[in-house]
């Protein structure tokens, strides 16, 4: 998952850090393309999107089935009353139709001079269709110098040349050098028409205004059919980003990686029987509860299927576990107890309300007087060595770096294996001593039945409960690190149970 931007606002009036954007575009009404793909990506990516509709169309994910354009006075209209009331931060110039409608573009574009404006120079469909009638062609070659950043597919940036398609990556590469001295602007050159499992995008400028005159960005092909408004959807993205960044390659380095998860998660939308949408808000997927904790438990279980198979579990269950090795497994249990307590205190620390403050301070005071008494009734008796082992420091080192984090649900998720998987284990434990008539020689019948312990199965709901509304509440890349530091401590809770092995 990408990390969310921490950008500056360079181009942003003082104390605003929501650009506003403009798109000057066509509607779609299956949403998928043209001012409504525009918004999308513009929300998406913390802007304000406002509307300009140049035409109106009859279109789903098969076909456009009509167009109607509205008269061009009336979309001068549209954009004076939007000018004459709102600071536009950015503009995104999308499908326009005719000369009239460009003309009209041009000129309120002399008049207002916003300070970003991204066209997508909408005139090929990736099927190949005109969309734009060819007398129009010679206006929209009058509006490219207007813009900062031209966003042509492949066949478009041959027609604004007058030229063939490129029909490879470096005659695409070399067009857009051409067209981009020729109206000394910067050209986003898309890989997207090509073949191959790649995908690369390029921005070029010959007149120094990047690092170097080609800036290029590899990326992979994603295989799927939803691709529907995709140009739409990075150009709008790039016009918002900019703002805030000032910086084209910083930007497109922010939009693709949220392009091509756009496109990996379009299915997931299951819009139309043509080419669907691409999932613009695939990174604010909102979690109901209990979602995330289904999400770990998924991962807890194959953690368990490999401690289920550990001979020190097998050994425990069936009482043939030699001495030496359950000693050691509690002395370094002490050992982990002891730091446990603390990741605990810290949780209750960070905790939002006093009933989960109360909850996670009672589990410290219980690992401290409870736990560790009996650990140590059994070590007091035998001549057990109290070296901290390998496993458990490594374990409690990453609790404590994971409580250091200052997120509190990052903290649950790491101390949640604890509970999860430690009741999970124990339940089956005391569920085969049961079973077996529960004999009274068994070796460990005392510690078999502390893990019927309800207190303890009631308090690992209610963990799982606080880990899963933290999740709920958390950002995007709070829960990414949540999902890792749970993965992480399930393996070292794997590792724990295999430690004594060395004395089996």
């Amino acid at each position: 998952m990408t990390a969310p931007y921490s950008p500056v606002y360079p181009l942003v009036a003082p104390g605003r850090q929501t650009p506003r954007v403009l798109s000057i575009a066509g509607s779609d009404p299956s949403g998928g393309a043209g001012i409504q793909a525009d918004l999308k990506s513009i929300a998406a990516h913390g802007g304000y999107g406002m509307a300009a509709i140049t035409a109106l169309t009859a279109q789903n994910t098969v076909r456009v089935s009509a167009v109607h354009v509205p008269p061009v006075e009336f979309l001068r209209q549209q954009l004076d009353a939007i000018s004459n009331d709102i600071e536009i931060d950015a503009v995104k110039i999308g499908m326009l139709g005719d000369a009239a409608v460009i003309d009209e573009v041009r000129s309120w574009l002399e008049k207002v001079r916003p300070a970003v404006v991204v066209l997508d120079p909408v005139m090929v469909a990736t099927s190949g269709d005109r969309l734009l009638r060819e007398s129009a062609e010679k206006a929209l070659r009058s509006l490219l110098p207007l813009a900062d950043l031209l966003t042509p597919n492949l066949p478009e940036l041959a027609v604004l040349l007058g030229e063939p398609e490129a029909p490879d990556w470096a005659s695409a590469l070399d067009q857009g050098k051409r067209l981009a001295a020729e109206y000394g602007n910067t050209v986003l050159v898309k890989g997207g028409h090509l073949a191959g499992s790649g995908c690369p995008d390029a921005l070029v400028n010959t007149s120094g205004l990047l690092r170097q005159d080609v800036v290029e960005i590899a990326g992979p092909r994603i295989d799927t059919r939803n691709s529907h408004g995709t140009g739409c959807s990075l150009s709008s993205a790039l016009a918002t980003v900019q703002v805030m960044t000032g910086d084209w390659e910083a930007s497109l380095r922010e939009v693709k990686p949220w392009l091509l998860e756009a496109l990996r998660h379009s299915g997931t939308l299951d819009v139309g029987h043509g080419s669907g949408p691409v999932h613009h808000f695939h990174h604010q997927q909102v979690l109901r509860p209990g979602d995330f904790a289904a999400t770990l438990w998924e991962q807890a279980r194959a953690e368990l299927d490999a401690i289920h198979g550990l001979g020190f579990i097998d050994g425990l269950q069936t009482g043939s576990l030699p001495e030496a090795a359950f000693s050691y497994y509690l002395a370094q249990d002490a050992i982990y107890l002891n730091g446990y307590s603390r990741v605990l205190a810290r949780a209750s620390a960070l905790a939002p309300t006093e009933d989960e403050q109360l909850f996670w301070a009672k589990g410290s005071r219980q690992c401290l007087e409870v736990e560790s008494e009996l650990h140590r009734n059994w070590l007091s008796t035998r001549d057990v060595s109290v070296t901290t082992g390998p496993v458990t420091k490594s374990y409690v080192d990453h609790l404590l770096a994971c409580s250091a984090s200052g997120s509190y649900a990052v903290v649950l998720a790491a101390i949640l294996p604890c509970y999860w998987l430690y009741a999970e284990v124990g339940q089956q434990l005391h569920g085969s001593y049961v079973e077996a008539g529960s004999p009274a020689d068994h070796a460990y019948a005392d510690w078999l039945k502390t893990y019927a312990d309800e207190a303890f199965a009631e308090a690992t709901r209610t963990a799982i409960k606080l880990t899963d509304a933290a999740a709920l509440a958390a950002s995007p890349t709070d829960r990414a690190a949540m999902v890792e530091a749970f993965a992480q401590s399930c393996r070292y809770e794997t590792a724990f149970f295999d430690a004594p092995r060395m004395f089996s």
